[in-house]
C-alpha cells in the first residue's frame, strides 16, 4: 500500500504547497541560505529548510508566514532577541545539532503560536527564568543532549500548554531541579534519560500540587535507588526503566503499591534490577509490560511472575534468545497481544500458544521459522498475525484453518514459492494481506474465490510471470492491488475480472498487453510499470486500447525501466477516454514533444509530469492550452527555454517545476503569461551569468507572487570567469548602464571644468578671492552684532609687517602720545593662542574706527585684506563712520583695479595721503583727531574732515 500510494502522495502534496502559495500571495521570494519544501502531514504547511547552510546567525529574510523553519547542522552559537520578531504564524522551530550556549531573555517572546520547540545537540548548560517567554501554546520542547545542570525555578512558568518535555543525555543530577516541569498544568510525558541522578525519590520533591505527568522515560540511567513514597503522581501510567540501574541493582522502594495504582505499562531492557518480581508483584494494573535483551532473567524463571499478573493483557519480548519457551509461557493464558520479534527462533516449540484463547495480536517477525507455526491453528481470536521476514517457503491448508478472525496478515519477505488455492479460503474477514518480496511463480488460483471481504492486496516482489485470466475474480471489495514484477511478461485477457471496487492499481505489464482493464470500471489511480528490454520494442497492437475502458480514472503513472522508451502517437490513443483525468505522469516515457497533443482529450487535467524525456525540440505551437492545469513538472528532459509556455494559455498554473533540464537564459516576461505562478524549480540548470538574464535575476528577487525555490543556490555554469559563482549574486547594475555614453558625459565634464578653472584662474581670482573674504566678513559681522559687546579702543591699526616702523615711529607718539587716543595693534594687543580670524573680528568691532595704513605691500598681503574686507563691511553693514584710510604711497587707481573693493572706497570715501602732507605733518595729524573724533554717525551726512583738509592734505 505504500508504494502503491506514494507518487499520489507526494503530488497532492505539491499540490497542496501550491494551493496554500497560491492562497497567500505575500509568499513570493527567494531565499539565500534556505530551500523550501512541505510537511507530510495533513496540514501540508510550508516548510523553510536552512539546514546544513553554515549559518552564523538566524537568517534575516525568513518568510513571517512560515509554519515550520529548520536551523539544524550549522553554526549558531546563540539566539538573540530579535532573530524571531516577525514570525507570529510559525508552529515548528528545529535548532538542533548547532554550537548554542546561550539564548536571550525573551528570545522567543513573538512566537506565540508555536507548539514545538527542538534544540538537541546544542550546549546549553542551564535554563533561564525567561528564557521562553511568550511561548503560551507550546506542547512539546525537546531539550536532549546538551550540557544542562540547572533549571532556574521560573524557567516553565509561562508554559501552561506544555504537554512533553524531553532532557535526554544532559547533566542533571538534582531531582528538585525537576519540579517547575513536575508543576506544569498539562504536563504528560517527561523523559530524562541518560543524565546525572543518583536516584528518583519523590521525598525529595516539594510539590504544591500532584502532577499531571503520565508517562516518565529514565531509561540509560545509573540510579540506586527508585522510591515513591508520596502521592504525587496519581495520574502515572507508563515508565521506562530499559538500561537502569546501578551495577549492584536498582533499588524498589514503594511502601504503598496504591501510590502506583495507574500504572499500566512498564519497559525493561538489560536492568539489573534484583527486586523485578518484586516490583511486578506490587503493580494491580499493569496491562502492556516489555522485557528486551531480558533473557538471563527470563531463563531464571521471571516469566513465571510476568504471567500471573492477571491484569496483563500484551507482552513484548524482543531480543531474547529464550530456552524452553513454551514452559515459560504456559501459564500467560490472558495474553490478547504477544510480540516475539528478533528472538532467534527457527520454530516455535508446539504448545507456547495454546492456551492463549484470547490472543489476538501475534509478531513474530524477523525470526528463523521455516513454516507456520502449528500453535496458530488453535489461535481462533487471532486478528493480527506478523510472520514477516522469516525463512517460510510454503503455506498449506492447515495453517489458517481455525483463524477465522484475522483481519490483517503479513507474509511479505520470506521465501514463499506456492499458494495452495485452499491456503485463505476460511478467512472470511480478512482485510489486509501482504505478500510482497516473496519467490512466486503463480498465485495458483487462491484469490479466484476469496477472502471475499479483502481490501489491500500486495503481491509485489514476487517471481509470477503471467498474469491468468480470472486470477483475481473472487476479490469484490478489494480496492488496492500491487503486482509490480520484473518478471511479468504476460498479462492474459480478462486477468483483472472481478475487480469491480478496485481504486488503486500497481502493476508491470508487458508491451505484449493483451488485457485490457474493461472491468475496472471504478479505476481511479493508475500507475503501470513497463519493463522494457532492447530486443522487444515494438507494442501489441491492441496496447492503446487496453485503456480505454477507464473513464473513472484520476491519476495515471506510466513509468518505464530498463531502455529508454517512446511509444509514438500512443498517448493519445491511450489517454482518449480518460475525460476525469487529472493528474498524469509519464517516467523515462517520451522523446517527442509532440506528444504532448494528449491534453486535447483531458480537459480536467490539474497535474502534468513528465521526467527523463528529451523535449528539447518543445515549441510553443506544440504545447496546447490546458486551462486547469495547476502543477507543470518537466524536469529531466532536456528542456533548453521557457518560450513554449508563451502560448499556452495556463492561466491557472501555480506550480512549475524544470529541474535538470539544459535552460541558460530566461526572458522574464514569460512569467507574465503565467498569472497564477507561486512556485518555481529551475535547480541544476547551467545557467549563463551575464545581463541576458538580468531580467530574471531582479524578477527573482523582487517580485512578491513566486517562491523561486531555492533560488540563491542556482549555479553559474557560463562564462568561464563566472563559474562557481551563484546566479542571484550576479551584479546586474551594470546592465542597465551605457558605458559609452557614460565616457563620453564624464571627459566632457572634465573638458569644460578644466577650462572654466583655466578661466576663472586667469580673469576672476581676485574677485573669487574678494568674495570669499566678503562671506567671512558677513559671518563675523553677524556674531558680533550678536555679541553687542562695548568699544575697548578708540582704533584699530590695520597695516602691514614692512609698515610696522612708520607706525611705531611716526603714527604711535603722536597719536596715542600726544592726543591719548587707544590704539589697538595686532603685534602688541592680539590674545596669544587665540585663532587670529578671531583677533582680527574682536579688534574691528571692538574698536569705534578702523585705520588701514596702505601701501603697495599691504594691497598684497592676504591677512591685511581680510582686515579691510571685514571693516568695509562693517561700514557699509552698520552704516557707520567707522572707516579712515590712510595712504603711505601714490597708488593710481589703475594699480587698484585688482583689488575691486579697494577701489569702490577709494572712489566713494575722502581718504588722508602721507606723501601729499609733505612739511605739514602737524596738519596732518590734527585732520586724523578729527576724523577720529567724529562720532558714528551715518555716513551719508557731510564729510567733516573733507570740508576743513587742504587740497595738499585731503584727495578725493
Amino acid at each position: 500500500m505504500g508504494r502503491l500510494s506514494f507518487s499520489l502522495k507526494r503530488r497532492l502534496l505539491v499540490s497542496l504547497l501550491c494551493l496554500l502559495l497560491h492562497l497567500n500571495s505575500s509568499r513570493g521570494y527567494s531565499l539565500k541560505h534556505c530551500s523550501v519544501g512541505f510537511s507530510q502531514d495533513a496540514s501540508s504547511e510550508v516548510v523553510v529548510d536552512c539546514g546544513n547552510a553554515q549559518l552564523v546567525a538566524v537568517p534575516d529574510d525568513l518568510p513571517r508566514d512560515a509554519g515550520e523553519i529548520r536551523l539544524c547542522y550549522n553554526h549558531l552559537r546563540q539566539i538573540n532577541r530579535g532573530d524571531f520578531g516577525k514570525l507570529s504564524q510559525l508552529r515548528i522551530l528545529y535548532l538542533d545539532s548547532n554550537q548554542i550556549f546561550h539564548v536571550d531573555d525573551g528570545a522567543f517572546i513573538h512566537l506565540g503560536a508555536l507548539t514545538e520547540l527542538t534544540m538537541t545537540n546544542n550546549q546549553l548548560s542551564s535554563l533561564t527564568g525567561n528564557m521562553f517567554q511568550g511561548l503560551s501554546n507550546l506542547t512539546l520542547l525537546n531539550l536532549s543532549r546538551n550540557n544542562i545542570k540547572l533549571i532556574h525555578p521560573l524557567a516553565f512558568q509561562s508554559l501552561s500548554r506544555l504537554q512533553t518535555v524531553i532532557l535526554n543525555i544532559n547533566k542533571l543530577q538534582h531531582l528538585p531541579d525537576l519540579q517547575p516541569i513536575l508543576q506544569l498544568p498539562n504536563l504528560h510525558k517527561l523523559s530524562i534519560r541518560d543524565n546525572l541522578f543518583p536516584s528518583f525519590e519523590t521525598k525529595d520533591l516539594q510539590l504544591n500540587v500532584s502532577s499531571s505527568l503520565k508517562v516518565l522515560d529514565i531509561s540509560d540511567s545509573k540510579l540506586e535507588r527508585f522510591s515513591i513514597t508520596t502521592k504525587i503522581f496519581p495520574h502515572l501510567q507508563m515508565i521506562d526503566f530499559s538500561r537502569c540501574g546501578h551495577a549492584e541493582g536498582l533499588k524498589w522502594d514503594i511502601p504503598d503499591k496504591t501510590l502506583l495504582s495507574n500504572i499500566t505499562e512498564l519497559y525493561f531492557s538489560i536492568v539489573p534490577l534484583k527486586e523485578i518480581r518484586k516490583v511486578l508483584q506490587s503493580l494491580d494494573s499493569l496491562t502492556h509490560l516489555t522485557l528486551n535483551y531480558m533473557e538471563m532473567l527470563i531463563n531464571r524463571g521471571l516469566l513465571a511472575t510476568v504471567c500471573r499478573i492477571p491484569t496483563l493483557k500484551t507482552l513484548v519480548l524482543i531480543n531474547n534468545n529464550v530456552a524452553n519457551l513454551s514452559a515459560k509461557l504456559s501459564n500467560c493464558s490472558q495474553l490478547i497481544g504477544l510480540d516475539l520479534s528478533v528472538m532467534k527462533m527457527s520454530e516455535l516449540p508446539e504448545g507456547s500458544l495454546r492456551l492463549m484463547t484470547q490472543l489476538s495480536s501475534l509478531n513474530v517477525e524477523t525470526n528463523f521459522l521455516s513454516r507456520v507455526p502449528d500453535d496458530i491453528r488453535s489461535l481462533s481470536s487471532l486478528e493480527i498475525l506478523n510472520l514477516s521476514d522469516n525463512l517460510i517457503s510454503g503455506l498449506n491448508c492447515e495453517d489458517f484453518a481455525n483463524t477465522t478472525r484475522l483481519t490483517n496478515l503479513f507474509l511479505n519477505t520470506n521465501r514463499i514459492s506456492k499458494l495452495d488455492r485452499c491456503v485463505f479460503e476460511n478467512l472470511n474477514e480478512l482485510q489486509v494481506l501482504d505478500l510482497s518480496d516473496n519467490l512466486l511463480l503463480t498465485f495458483g488460483g487462491v484469490f479466484k474465490t476469496g477472502p471475499q471481504q479483502l481490501q489491500l492486496l500486495d503481491l509485489g516482489k514476487n517471481l509470477v510471470s503471467i498474469l491468468e485470466k480470472g486470477d483475481f475474480q473472487g476479490l469484490g471489495s478489494l480496492k488496492s492491488l500491487d503486482v509490480v514484477s520484473n518478471n511479468i511478461g504476460r498479462v492474459k485477457h480478462e486477468a483483472f475480472q472481478g475487480l469491480s471496487s478496485l481504486r488503486n492499481l500497481s502493476v508491470s505489464l508487458p508491451l505484449q498487453l493483451e488485457n485490457d482493464f474493461r472491468s475496472l470500471r471504478q479505476l481511479e489511480n493508475l500507475t503501470v510499470y513497463l519493463f522494457i528490454e532492447d530486443s522487444l520494442k515494438i507494442p501489441h497492437p491492441n496496447f492503446s486500447k487496453a485503456f480505454f475502458q477507464l473513464k473513472s480514472l484520476k491519476v495515471f503513472t506510466i513509468i518505464c525501466k530498463g531502455a529508454h522508451y517512446s511509444l509514438p502517437d500512443i498517448p493519445a490513443e491511450t489517454l482518449r477516454a480518460m475525460r476525469h483525468l487529472e493528474d498524469f505522469t509519464a517516467e523515462n516515457f517520451y522523446v517527442s514533444a509532440s506528444d504532448l497533443n494528449m491534453v486535447d482529450f483531458n480537459p480536467q487535467l490539474k497535474s502534468l509530469t513528465v521526467h527523463q524525456s528529451d523535449m528539447s525540440g518543445l515549441e510553443p505551437e506544440q504545447f496546447h492550452p490546458i486551462p486547469n492545469l495547476q502543477l507543470l513538472d518537466l524536469s529531466g528532459t532536456n528542456v533548453k527555454t521557457l518560450d513554449f509556455l508563451s502560448r499556452a494559455n495556463l492561466s491557472a498554473l501555480r506550480c512549475l517545476k524544470l529541474r535538470d533540464n539544459e535552460i541558460t537564459v530566461i526572458d522574464e516576461s514569460i512569467f507574465q503569461s503565467l498569472p497564477a505562478l507561486t512556485y518555481l524549480d529551475l535547480s541544476v540548470n547551467p545557467f549563463t551569468c551575464d545581463c541576458s538574464n538580468a531580467g530574471f535575476i531582479q524578477w527573482a528577487k523582487n517580485n512578491n507572487q513566486t517562491l523561486v525555490d531555492n533560488g540563491h543556490q542556482y549555479d553559474c555554469a557560463f562564462p568561464a570567469a563566472q563559474r562557481g559563482r551563484k546566479l542571484l549574486d550576479f551584479d546586474v547594475q551594470s546592465c542597465w548602464t551605457d558605458f559609452g555614453f557614460l565616457c563620453f558625459v564624464s571627459s566632457t565634464c572634465l573638458t569644460l571644468l578644466t577650462l572654466l578653472t583655466s578661466f576663472t584662474y586667469h580673469f576672476l581670482r581676485w574677485q573669487l578671492a574678494y568674495t570669499f573674504h566678503l562671506f567671512l566678513a558677513f559671518l563675523y559681522d553677524s556674531r558680533k552684532r550678536k555679541k553687542g559687546a562695548a568699544h575697548q579702543y578708540d582704533a584699530f591699526i590695520s597695516y602691514n609687517v614692512h609698515d610696522e616702523a612708520w607706525v611705531y615711529r611716526e603714527m604711535l607718539p603722536v597719536l596715542e602720545g600726544e592726543q591719548g587716543w587707544r590704539l589697538c595693534l595686532h603685534h602688541r594687543d592680539f590674545q596669544p593662542g587665540k585663532p587670529i580670524v578671531e583677533n582680527i573680528t574682536d579688534a574691528i568691532y571692538g574698536s569705534r574706527k578702523t585705520i588701514c595704513v596702505i601701501s603697495r605691500r599691504y594691497l598684497q598681503s592676504e591677512w591685511c585684506s581680510r582686515e579691510i574686507q571685514m571693516a568695509s563691511f562693517r561700514l557699509f553693514d552698520e552704516q557707520k563712520d567707522v572707516l579712515i584710510l590712510l595712504f603711505l604711497e601714490d597708488i593710481p587707481a589703475r594699480q587698484l583695479s585688482p583689488y575691486h573693493r579697494m577701489r569702490k572706497l577709494v572712489k566713494r570715501r575722502t581718504y588722508l595721503s602721507w606723501p601729499l602732507a609733505g612739511r605739514h605733518t602737524g596738519v596732518f595729524w590734527q585732520n586724523v583727531q578729527r576724523a577720529l573724533e567724529t562720532g558714528d554717525a551715518p555716513t551719508e551726512t557731510p564729510n567733516l574732515l573733507a570740508a576743513s583738509l587742504p587740497h595738499c592734505i585731503l584727495s578725493r
